[in-house]
């Protein structure tokens, strides 16, 4: 063998000179295989030969070598074929019935509920499209740890929902595979797969104790990539190859032949022993460690079953007995107690691993290596395989506990968490596969053992109750463990398996299983223990209660939840009584570890009993489903004193937390409060609780329990009749939620019925409607309750049934809104129950939220106008079982707090609120409405022995009890107290409480001494009455320290009953003497049918007649005694008492009235200072707000133009020195590049066919024409001939406020100085204004003058044309003929200049630097004019593209063009223009001599005709002096349209066809001399086309020919042509010269405009109206179009084929628009989320796309960083000159980037419900918002992001 081994690698070498020689080799051996005779010869020869190419290779050659075996090993799987051909051989043979389709963390797949049998199924996202799921439940989700496609396994999901491919069923038509073709692979992979073994065994080091040697472990699996990979393909040959791979995974023969490590062969040996090593180092023994060969001698199976039975039994002896090393040092040694006994020296679950296959190595390693993802996928791979499936699942259980120790031990929990969830979801979502493994290797002991066992690791004493005996453990939830979540592998595994009912029902029938769970919950019973602080404030807020809530949740409720759900039948009766029998076994157990006698230690509170909750549910489940008897698995009544102390406690401590006392302990302890109320945790947390707690009252005393209830709650010294107390335990200001807080809990126990005999349905219902009153929901969360799940059937029935969908609306302001689900009004009317409201709040705001929309409700429906109380809901009735609950509401105890409290608010006492009162009718109408039963009018004799009640009330009926006289009260009061004085002072005798004294501060609580003194005397209530008094006196510690006064007796005269402090109350809370009066005696049906909706809203007087009513409706005699109280005329009570009570209240009126007319004087001072803000503001986002700019409203009369400053508060005129600004926001804008020439606008594409080109949009053909005038003419005039500013164009806006420059520079400086900046950068110059907040980045100095040119506007000149063009001309002459001389420098033409630079350094250099020599004036030139084109086409554009609508329209308020020319003005005529070249005379005069200009040498100007006409008006209007004249402007127009004109005839005789051309031609000349020839567009269209016929222009054919042209065509074509700059000069008039816009219909717009221009001498009906009438020639028409033409015709000798090109220009173009998004999200989604970018060619982490032009981009990716600029900043510097607008694929949010700064807009896909589904978390499909589209596009095309959207962020460039 070795030397066989040593010419293999002497042959490997000469392997390099070509594989042929391994083909060759291959074929040879196979073929011998195939024949009977050579065969174990080659058998033998084969494996010499790869024993020589898989030998781990040492040395650097490592990668080489691999790459050279895995060659081989494909020759000789394929014995020589062509591999490809192979694989396609094998696949033919695959039955693919399952997909099996493996993927890893992050990958895209969806999850149909549908469809699914296991809530954990996932499908890749082909099999979910080929699949038929429309209308399904379904969602999209981002996988966390991976998973596997499950279509086509019918165990997990329905058959109907499986794709195209694997529906069909197996075995159909697969042949059976051929021996020969899989005959090497039987062969060889054996070997490969001990290779791969052989390298994880070398490549393994245990890691030194210092550190880990996680790079070494790297390496080798770098290395191992390729041979993994090998694998991986192999497995996706399908299933023929996967069985050969499956049967030599599992086959216990080879692996005992290769990998014993008997035999010669060294390197086998080697290896052999670091595999032993290794299993030491993991703590793990060989089973034989002496005799590694005899594998299978024993017969494991039948030994594993009794040992296990004898661990379980060892584990529960250690937890049940301390051990006795408790030597009291700290640390270490307190926190280590329960260790996992090791005595038993037998094989254990935790201890001994076997390994008989290659798998159950492999799974080892993986294990060992922390699972790499490569190994994890091959493996998950060849589940498909069903004898792999079972082996594979075997295997992994038997590792579960070496998993869970490398788990502890990882360094990276989280990756390796998600690997193993990855595998054991994919085994245990299938309950066959479950159950099988339950029962053959008793996966359910591991699984629990493996959890105690590493719940063990982090144990720390209890300090619940007795601080130093306690022999509780609770688990520490600081340590990592529980902070990172590390056990949620193995819950997770649990919770998954106990939801097949199989299983579940082996764990409920196992007592030896249950025992140890609740051992297992018992470690989380008390821990994180809250003690409270009472001296200062702690100093670290641990934050370990996430843990500890997360930990309760999950490892102790959810598989609490996932038994219950198995028990719902009448059949699983006995599981219950399982679970409740051990349960309070390890209840008592745990009372007797915390030494618990009766009273809870004061000051600390647990928010987790797991065992209470696990006794509570079991105890509903058995009433609701299982008709158990209650009774019959209740414990006794001790224990049920118990069992309530702990959840009253919670309780107690709730309002504790909400009453500020726990204030010291940090916002953590208002954290936990929350978070147990919380919807996620509340149905395990407080339902539980309170349920509890109500079959405790059931069952207990009820005395015994309303007093230990206001015990806990610290109130007890309250409920005195007299009106000073002392309380020992409480600090009076906490008195009061206190008491609230005590009443509403008893509200609450008393009413709520979710435990407590309310179906399913009316749960959700009620669940709902509380959720819904708070708030508007979205339908993710009207009930995020965790047991409901929305989606499931009565789910939507219920919601429709109590909500009403309101579609998604806008606000003006742009804010978003999601759809919504608000109450119906009948649910406000009949279902609002405050009680459940109260019970689900997390925050206190939200009830009194529900409250306002409740009144809200109320008055708007009109049914009751003041501020209603809580309405009073009727209940569901009460389940048998629980019937004792009523007792409580019938028990003296209450009734005596009831009428102190009634008594003590009538006379005022102080710390009783109004929610006090309303809780204690609330509790009188309970009782009333639950009496026990009809009593008899006859007064009950007290019958049984007599109690210490029965001074105050006879029976313990509250409808009798009501109608009780109680006379003279004696109370215990301080001397300094009121009534001491009102009487002589009573002997004070020694016992101090005499027998009928105070409300019950004795009375009633002297039960709590009963209760100090032994558990059943309260049961049976007879010793004496006064030991009890001194008893109670000693127990309340009355002696209160220092400096309390002494207290005294007092006897109080009372006179009252319930019923008569009703009606007096009634009195005080209307105001009114006698106000009630008892309705029946006006109308006797009022008893009989007491049900009157007037009753159910109301405030405090409405409840009152409600409850006296139902009084008299229960007893006659209660009827006569209203009756009679009535008819006294009653007087005030006692009279001192109440008129002092009256003297408050009076004093409270009349300071509230002064305070009211104080507040009502500084309102209306602050309105009139408001009022000039509100003249000046105005809101960006409501379009008819009228802003007054003062320029506009100025009066004609006023010279000069008044402007307030924001900052100083003063008005004045704009002068030189102190000039006054507008508060401007420059942004470079491209969004008029973007339009394009047809109104079909573009796509997003969402396939390969489409594509966005962007040389159709208006500044690509802007660009173009400019370079090709550049190419032939000569540059200036170039830069003269157009405008720039398509894209990167600068855009003014302004908020329409105004301020001084220097109180500006001020304002600015302190903002400079103020650290907290609010997103923006006052570097750059930006600040909000500082009146309206509006974003804003410049000033723009208002121009000096006076508004006198309007008035001069009206009168119509007389002059003629031609002496106004002479005039013109001369203006243009005479430069620097400002008002403003620009030699001398004033402040404000150093604004003026100022405000330029910020212009030009607004947008990038590229779009101002136009000019072939960079620098030339020319560039600033043509910059300038194009700033006000871009601002004028901007208007248009913000107007709808014309200006049919007339004047209304924000764009114009927003805008400031007057101000901007005067600023351009004043720079343009730096600038002169040479007086040969100035483009006017060109326009007016015929030139003398033609051929002057020919001889130059330098390139020609560019024609007239080749001109944009709007900028020649803008470089004429400029260039003039300002202010402009009427009469001036009009004549510029004028000459300009003459020229327009003629462009637009020069156009249309390019486009026509020849022989048009010539009957043009004809019919002009004809009509030549007619009077009004140079009006009439036929006769200037011939003398056009005769002119250019001279030169070569018409002989180049290919043009497109326009169709038959008609007269009307021509007039159309005309008016199309013009209307551009006629509208762009109406708002250019309107911005200079005032004077409205007029509105008119589309077809009229032309006429109207020119008229408006005066370009139209007299207004014509329309039909007779040509465009050609609004011709006025300054000179002969015929000349001046022969001069235009002859420019045409020399430049056409030279260029024939440009020059229609450049006559063509497209004066149309539609409004720039986004592009347009498909309906469905997810079109866009399946194809960007996995496209590469063009730019880096990888598949982008984050992509996006830029909606304005559809470029695909990378967020944040530092693939495509150019510069330290990321991509999408990049991007949006390019396409929108820095504002980008990006649709995020992988969240559905648009963000939008603008400069420096980006913020997230929103979404505009919503889901069927109208909600954004950011992140795409919920993964429903999503559809498109058309109105939050086209608000995204107005925003855009507005350029109102900056004003609409809040929170903006720098960005820097990091996008």
């Amino acid at each position: 063998r070795a030397a066989s081994r040593r010419a293999a690698i002497g042959n490997r070498q000469s392997q390099k000179r070509g594989s042929c020689l391994g083909w060759d080799t291959a074929r040879r051996l196979k073929a011998a295989l195939s024949c009977e005779s050579g065969a174990a010869a080659a058998a033998a020869e084969l494996r010499t030969l790869l024993d020589g190419v898989l030998a781990p290779a040492a040395g650097p050659g490592g990668s080489e070598a691999a790459g050279e075996a895995l060659e081989w090993c494909r020759c000789l799987l394929s014995g020589g074929e062509p591999w490809d051909s192979f694989v396609q051989a094998v696949r033919a043979y695959d039955p693919a019935t399952l997909c099996g389709l493996v993927w890893t963390a992050n990958f895209v797949a969806y999850r149909c509920r549908t469809c699914g049998i296991s809530p954990c199924m996932s499908l890749c996202a082909e099999c979910f499209h080929q699949g038929e799921h429309a209308g399904h439940d379904y969602n999209m989700f981002r996988s966390q740890a991976g998973g596997a496609c499950d279509c086509g396994d019918s165990n997990v999901m329905r058959e109907a929902g499986f794709c195209k491919r694997h529906r069909i069923k197996s075995n159909s038509n697969v042949p059976n595979v051929p021996k020969h073709l899989l005959m090497m692979s039987e062969l060889v992979l054996p070997q490969f797969i001990f290779s791969l073994i052989q390298h994880l065994r070398e490549g393994y080091n245990e890691p030194a104790l210092d550190l880990p040697s996680e790079k070494d472990l790297h390496k080798i699996l770098q290395v191992l990539e390729p041979h993994v990979s090998f694998l991986e393909d192999l497995t996706k040959m399908g299933g023929a190859m996967r069985s050969v791979l499956t049967q030599v995974l599992t086959s216990q023969q080879f692996y005992k032949d290769l990998s014993s490590g008997v035999g010669e062969n060294a390197c086998v040996k080697k290896s052999h022993e670091k595999y032993l090593i290794a299993l030491k180092g993991s703590g793990l023994a060989f089973p034989e460690d002496k005799i590694p060969c005899g594998m299978q001698e024993q017969g494991s199976g039948s030994s594993t079953l009794s040992v296990q039975g004898f661990i379980r039994l060892s584990i529960f002896k250690t937890l049940a007995l301390p051990q006795e090393d408790q030597d009291g040092s700290q640390g270490v040694g307190k926190r280590k107690r329960v260790k996992l006994s090791s005595t038993t020296k037998d094989q254990s679950i935790m201890d001994v691993l076997k390994h008989k296959c290659f798998l159950e190595e492999l799974l080892f390693w993986t294990i060992k290596y922390e699972f790499p993802q490569k190994m994890v996928t091959f493996l998950l791979n060849m589940l498909p395989d069903q004898d792999y499936k079972i082996a594979f699942t075997k295997t992994f259980v038997q590792h579960y506990a070496f998993i869970m120790k490398t788990l502890k031990k990882s360094h990276e929990s989280d990756t390796m968490s998600n690997r193993i969830v990855h595998i054991s979801v994919q085994l245990f979502s299938n309950e066959e596969l479950a159950r099988q493994v339950t029962e053959e290797c008793q996966l359910l002991d591991i699984m629990v053992t493996v959890l105690l066992y590493m719940m063990e690791s982090c144990l720390i004493k209890s300090e619940l109750q007795d601080e130093e005996n306690s022999l509780h453990v609770v688990v520490n939830c600081g340590e990592a463990l529980l902070k990172n979540n590390t056990y949620w592998p193995l819950v997770s595994d649990f919770i998954n398996i106990l939801s097949h009912q199989s299983v579940a029902k082996k764990f409920l029938e196992d007592h030896g299983l249950l025992v140890t769970w609740m051992n297992f919950v018992s470690f989380f019973q008390g821990m994180n223990l809250n003690k409270r602080e009472l001296n200062e404030h702690v100093e670290f807020e641990s934050q370990t209660y996430y843990a500890a809530f997360a930990a309760e949740l999950e490892a102790c409720a959810q598989p609490m939840w996932g038994l219950l759900s198995h028990c719902k039948v009448r059949e699983t009766q006995e599981y219950t009584r399982n679970v409740v029998r051990y349960c309070l076994e390890a209840l008592q157990d745990w009372f007797d570890a915390i030494n618990f006698v009766d009273e809870p230690a004061p000051n600390q509170v647990t928010f987790h009993l797991p065992l209470h909750r696990y006794f509570a549910m079991f105890l509903s489940k058995a009433v609701k489903c299982q008709e158990l008897d209650l009774d019959t698995i209740l414990p006794d009544q001790e224990m049920l004193m118990k069992l309530m102390i702990h959840p009253l406690q919670i309780q107690a401590s709730l309002s504790e937390i909400h009453s500020n006392m726990w204030v010291r302990n940090g916002l953590q302890i208002k954290g936990q409060a929350m978070t147990y109320v919380q919807s996620h945790f509340c149905n395990s947390m407080i339902d539980p609780d309170i349920y509890l707690l109500q079959v405790c009252a059931s069952r207990l005393d009820p005395d015994y329990f309303i007093s230990s209830v206001f015990e806990r709650f610290k109130v007890v010294d309250l409920l005195t009749m007299a009106s000073q107390h002392q309380n020992t335990v409480l600090d009076s200001e906490h008195e009061r939620s206190m008491l609230e807080g005590a009443l509403t809990f008893l509200v609450l126990l008393l009413s709520l019925r979710l435990h407590l005999g309310m179906t399913d349905d009316e749960i959700l219902r009620a669940e709902m409607v509380a959720q819904l009153c708070m708030n508007d929901r979205t339908h993710k969360n009207p009930n995020p309750k965790s047991g409901i799940i929305p989606g499931s059937l009565s789910f939507e029935s219920v919601l429709s049934a109590v909500a009403d969908f309101k579609a998604p609306v806008f606000e003006p302001g742009g804010s978003m809104q999601q759809g919504m689900y608000t109450p119906k009004a009948e649910v406000w009317d009949k279902e609002f129950d405050p009680v459940m409201v109260i019970l689900r709040t997390v925050y206190r705001r939200d009830v009194q939220s529900a409250m306002d929309r409740y009144t809200a409700f109320l008055k708007q429906s009109g049914k009751f106008p003041g501020n209603p109380w809580p309405p009073y809901k009727k209940r569901t009735p009460l389940h048998p079982s629980y019937r004792g609950l009523i007792k409580l509401l019938h028990c003296k105890t209450l009734h005596i707090v009831l009428f102190t409290l009634l008594y003590k608010i009538l006379m005022d006492h102080q710390n009783l609120s109004e929610h006090v009162l309303c809780m204690v009718l609330y509790l009188i109408e309970l009782g009333l409405e639950n009496s026990p039963e009809q009593e008899s009018d006859e007064e009950e004799s007290a019958s049984g022995q007599e109690r210490c009640h029965d001074s105050w009330f006879p029976g313990s009926n509250l409808v009798s009890n009501m109608r009780h006289f109680i006379n003279y009260v004696r109370v215990r009061v301080p001397e300094t107290a009121p009534e001491v004085k009102r009487e002589p002072p009573a002997s004070t005798s020694s016992d101090g409480l005499a027998s009928s004294q105070n409300s019950g501060t004795a009375q009633v609580f002297s039960l709590v001494a009963e209760r100090r003194k032994k558990f059943q005397e309260i049961i049976n209530r007879n010793t004496s009455e006064a030991n009890q008094v001194v008893r109670s006196k000693a127990s309340m510690k009355w002696s209160a320290p220092g400096a309390t006064p002494q207290l005294t007796t007092a006897i109080l005269e009372v006179k009252e009953s319930i019923l008569s402090l009703l009606i007096k109350l009634h009195h005080k809370l209307s105001g009114k003497q006698n106000s009630y009066y008892p309705p029946w005696l006006d109308d006797v049906d009022v008893l009989v049918h007491p049900e009157i909706p007037r009753y159910s809203h109301g405030d405090g007087m409405t409840a009152v007649e409600r409850i006296l009513l139902k009084a008299a409706v229960q007893s006659r005699l209660n009827k006569r005694i209203i009756e009679e109280i009535c008819r006294k005329v009653t007087p005030p009570v006692p009279p001192k008492k109440i008129s002092s009570a009256e003297k408050k209240t009076l004093d409270k009126e009349e300071r509230r009235q002064k305070a009211r007319e104080r507040q009502q004087k500084l309102l209306a001072e602050f309105a009139s200072r408001q009022k000039s803000f509100m003249e000046t503001a105005m809101d960006v986002e409501s379009p008819d707000a009228d802003i007054a700019m003062e320029v506009a409203t100025s009066e004609q009369h006023v010279s000069e133009a008044i402007y307030d400053c924001v900052i100083c508060g003063q008005s004045g005129p704009s002068t030189e020195d102190r000039p006054t600004g507008l508060v401007v926001l420059l942004q470079a804008s491209s969004v008029l590049g973007q339009c394009r020439n047809s109104t079909e606008p573009k796509r997003l594409p969402t396939t390969e066919e489409e594509q966005i080109y962007p040389w159709d949009t208006c500044a690509a053909l802007h660009d173009v024409r400019l370079t090709t005038l550049q190419r032939y003419f000569k540059d200036s005039s170039c830069l003269q001939a157009v405008s720039i500013g398509w894209e990167g164009g600068v855009y003014v806006q302004t908020c329409g406020h105004t301020l001084h420059i220097d109180c500006h520079k001020s304002y600015m400086e302190s903002l400079r100085n103020d650290q907290v900046l609010q997103g923006f950068s006052v570097d750059k110059g930006e600040f909000t204004c500082p009146l309206c907040r509006q974003f804003a980045n410049s000033v723009l100095p208002c121009y000096p003058g006076n508004n006198m040119e309007r008035s001069v506007w009206q009168s119509h000149s007389n002059k003629c044309m031609q002496e106004l063009v002479q005039e013109v001309e001369e203006l243009q002459e005479q430069l620097g003929t400002f008002p403003v001389s620009i030699s001398s420098e004033t402040n404000l033409s150093k604004e003026m200049e100022s405000v330029m630079k910020d212009i030009k350094s607004t947008t990038q250099k590229k779009y101002t630097d136009y000019s072939k020599t960079p620098g030339s004036p020319d560039n600033d030139f043509l910059f300038m004019y194009s700033v006000a084109r871009t601002n004028l086409e901007l208007e248009l554009v913000h107007r709808g593209g014309n200006l049919c609508s007339g004047g209304a329209s924000t764009a114009g308020k927003r805008s400031c063009l007057n101000q901007l020319f005067h600023v351009l003005a004043m720079h343009m005529r730096l600038y002169s223009i040479d007086s040969a070249y100035n483009p006017w005379r060109k326009l007016t005069q015929p030139l003398q001599d033609k051929n002057s200009e020919l001889v130059s040498e330098e390139l020609p100007e560019v024609p007239v005709l080749y001109r944009d006409v709007s900028s020649l008006l803008l470089i004429q209007i400029l260039t003039m002096p300002q202010p402009l004249h009427r009469e001036h402007f009009t004549c510029i127009i004028k000459v300009l349209f003459t020229l327009l004109y003629t462009q637009a005839l020069a156009a249309l005789s390019v486009k026509c066809s020849a022989e048009d051309r010539m009957v043009w031609k004809e019919s002009g000349a004809l009509k030549k001399n007619t009077s009004s020839g140079e009006k009439s567009w036929e006769v200037l269209l011939g003398h056009v086309i005769s002119e250019l016929s001279k030169g070569k222009i018409y002989e180049e054919g290919e043009t497109e020919e326009l169709a038959v042209v008609n007269p009307d065509f021509v007039e159309c074509y005309l008016q199309q042509f013009c209307l551009p700059f006629l509208r762009i000069t109406s708002l250019l008039q309107h911005h200079l010269f005032g004077g409205d816009l007029p509105s008119c219909q589309e077809d009229e717009e032309f006429t109207v405009l020119a008229s408006c221009l005066g370009l139209l001498p007299s207004f014509q009906s329309a039909h007779q109206f040509t465009s050609a009438s609004c011709l006025d020639w300054p000179v002969p028409a015929f000349d001046m179009i022969s001069q235009w033409c002859s420019e045409l015709a020399s430049f056409a000798d030279r260029h024939p084929d440009q020059v229609k090109a450049l006559l063509i220009q497209e004066p149309k173009w539609d409004l720039p628009r986004l592009l347009q998004l498909p309906e469905n999200y997810n079109t866009i989604f399946q194809y960007y989320h996995r496209k590469t970018c063009s730019v880096c060619t990888k598949v982008p982490k984050d992509p996006a796309v830029c909606l304005v032009c559809g470029t695909f981009v990378c967020l944040k990716g530092l693939c495509c960083k150019q510069q330290s600029y990321c991509e999408c900043v990049l991007h949006s510097q390019n396409c929108g000159a820095g504002t980008g607008i990006f649709l995020l694929i992988n969240a559905s949010v648009i963000i939008i980037i603008r400069g420096h700064r980006f913020c997230l807009w929103g979404s505009v896909y919503l889901d069927a419900h109208g909600e954004e589904d950011r992140d795409l978390r919920r993964g429903k499909p999503l559809y498109i918002c058309k109105e939050r589209y086209k608000v995204l596009e107005q925003q855009w095309v507005s350029h109102t992001f900056d004003h609409i959207n809040k929170r903006w962020g720098p960005h820097y460039n990091g996008l």
